[in-house]
C-alpha cells in the first residue's frame, strides 16, 4: 500500500532505514529555488546564528516559523552571579575553619546580594 503522499511504500521505507544504518530520517524532499531565494535562505539561517540547512528547512517546513531568542545577557548575568557565589563560598570556608564571623565577612555577603540584585533588575530591565 504506497502512501499517497510521497509515494513510499511503508515496508520499503523500513527496509530502507536498515539499509542506512539505523537512521531515523530515510526520506529525502528536494526542491529547487531561485538564487534570490537562496540568497534569502542564507540570509535568514544567518540572522539565528545556525548552518545547519537541512535542519532549518526541516524546522521552517514543519513549523512555519522559528524563534530565535538572545540568552547573552542571561548568560552574563550567571557567570556573574557564579563569581559572586565563589567570593561567598570562600567566605563561608573561612568562617567555618576560624569559627568567627566578621563584620567584613557580612559586609562582603550583603554586597554580593545586592550586586545579584542589581543584575537581575538590569537583565529585567533589558528584556523590556
Amino acid at each position: 500500500m504506497e502512501n499517497k503522499h510521497n509515494g513510499i511504500k511503508p515496508q520499503a521505507a523500513a527496509e530502507n532505514k536498515n539499509a542506512i544504518g539505523g537512521r531515523k530520517r530515510t526520506v529525502q524532499i528536494k526542491f529547487r529555488v531561485t538564487e534570490a531565494e537562496r540568497d534569502m535562505i542564507l540570509e535568514k539561517m544567518r540572522l539565528l546564528h545556525t548552518n545547519n540547512l537541512a535542519a532549518y528547512l526541516r524546522k521552517m517546513s514543519i513549523d512555519g516559523y522559528i524563534i530565535a531568542v538572545d540568552h547573552s545577557d542571561l548568560k552574563a548575568l550567571a557567570a556573574q552571579i557564579q563569581k559572586i557565589g565563589v567570593n561567598v563560598n570562600q567566605i563561608t570556608r573561612r568562617v567555618n575553619t576560624t569559627g568567627n564571623v566578621y563584620a567584613q565577612d557580612l559586609a562582603e555577603i550583603k554586597e554580593a546580594l545586592a550586586e545579584i540584585w542589581r543584575l537581575q533588575r538590569l537583565s529585567l530591565l533589558k528584556a523590556h
